[in-house]
């Protein structure tokens, strides 16, 4: 592999401009910061990133996205104190009405950088002194692969589920569960990847408010063959607040996005498969199948005898079709694969012990859909 001076990055090949103060001199590592009305965080933000113990060269990109706060200027006067400590600020925006929205902001920031890795930061989120360190070792030791790492999640007790599927995951789960309700499972604030690998992916979406940018890009990063992999320590405080980007994303949006990316690599490869649950979630995929992965669904399966009892599960989906009747049996009784539409850590560890008890191999025999 290259090592990180040896070889000038392609996005370094632009028209120095005196509004941004950028040079054609390129960086190690580029921190990605879009922002938006971020005055409350931002002073917290840039000390952080302002502690890191990279000893690489590094520079820091904002793109302000149509901010009514003083977050501008809080960056700006950031500046001689970034570069008194070797970190370059880049920083530009626009004020129209309307903020264009995150993926917009990224792309902008992105473009106007010069780092050979990449390293993304919400500007509401605070960085470990070891973040940038420990995520370019495993960058130059795993190329070509989007690098993670464990969160601390403010306030405390704040998504408490999340937090604990985030930080637990294993290896390979970060491959396997990727169809999950929690969205990507290297989550975006944790990302760091090199340019060539960002432009293998592609820009982030830019259609705005209610596009999940981060999880589209996520897939897609998957279909280039992209692998996914996570630095095992807390790198980054996440905080948790109401006026986040991803509460604007529609629960519908996320479920077809999931489905389809199902469809797309595990379904097609099966010739037939089980639901496990045959309640509400359960059904509910079923209903959002294509008609040929519909007729795959060989049965539910559940531990619920009531949902048990009653034999089938029907669906009419118009009146020119006969309603399909699919069995419902007893988890026990079921046929691998499985796709599992039951919610990890909620039912004491109960569920976990019954597909344990399967001794079945996740990633082959089931994957998580919940």
């Amino acid at each position: 592999m290259d090592s990180p001076k040896s070889k000038r990055p392609r996005s370094c090949e632009y028209e120095a401009t005196e509004t941004l103060g950028l040079d054609d001199a390129c960086v190690d590592v580029s921190v990605i910061m879009p922002v938006h009305n971020a005055a409350l965080w931002l002073e917290e933000c840039l000390q952080s990133i302002l502690d890191q113990d990279f000893t690489g060269s590094m520079e820091l990109s904002v793109f302000d996205d149509a901010s009514t706060d003083d977050s501008r200027k809080i960056v700006d006067d950031w500046k001689e104190k970034l570069e008194k400590r070797g970190v370059s600020l880049k920083i530009s925006g626009h004020n129209s009405a309307q903020p264009k929205g995150v993926g917009y902001a990224k792309n902008q920031a992105i473009s106007q950088s010069c780092g050979q890795y990449l390293c993304f930061q919400d500007a509401d989120d605070v960085m470990k002194p070891q973040r940038v360190r420990l995520q370019h070792e495993a960058a130059l030791h795993h190329p070509n692969t989007l690098i993670g790492c464990r969160v601390e999640r403010i306030p405390e007790g704040s998504t408490e589920r999340y937090t604990r599927w985030i930080n637990s995951l294993t290896q390979q789960q970060l491959s396997t569960q990727v169809f999950t309700s929690h969205g990507p499972t290297v989550v975006m604030p944790t990302w760091f990847c090199s340019r060539t690998c960002l432009d293998k992916v592609g820009r982030f979406d830019e259609g705005g408010k209610g596009v999940p940018e981060d999880l589209l890009f996520f897939y897609h990063s998957l279909r280039q063959a992209v692998s996914v992999r996570r630095v095992d320590q807390c790198l980054l405080v996440y905080r948790f607040h109401e006026k986040a980007a991803t509460h604007s994303v529609s629960e519908d949006t996320i479920w077809k996005l999931r489905v389809d990316f199902l469809q797309e690599r595990v379904l097609v490869q099966w010739e037939s498969f089980t639901i496990w649950n045959a309640g509400k979630q359960g059904r509910k995929l079923y209903r959002s199948l294509s008609p040929a992965n519909q007729k795959k669904v060989k049965a539910f399966c559940d531990v619920d005898e009531n949902k048990i009892k009653k034999g089938f599960y029907t669906y009419e989906e118009s009146k020119e079709r006969p309603k399909p009747k699919v069995p419902v049996l007893l988890y026990k009784e079921a046929c691998a694969p499985f796709i599992i539409c039951i919610k990890l850590d909620m039912t004491g560890g109960v569920f976990e012990e019954n597909l344990n008890s399967l001794q079945l191999e996740e990633g082959k025999d089931y994957y998580h859909f919940n």
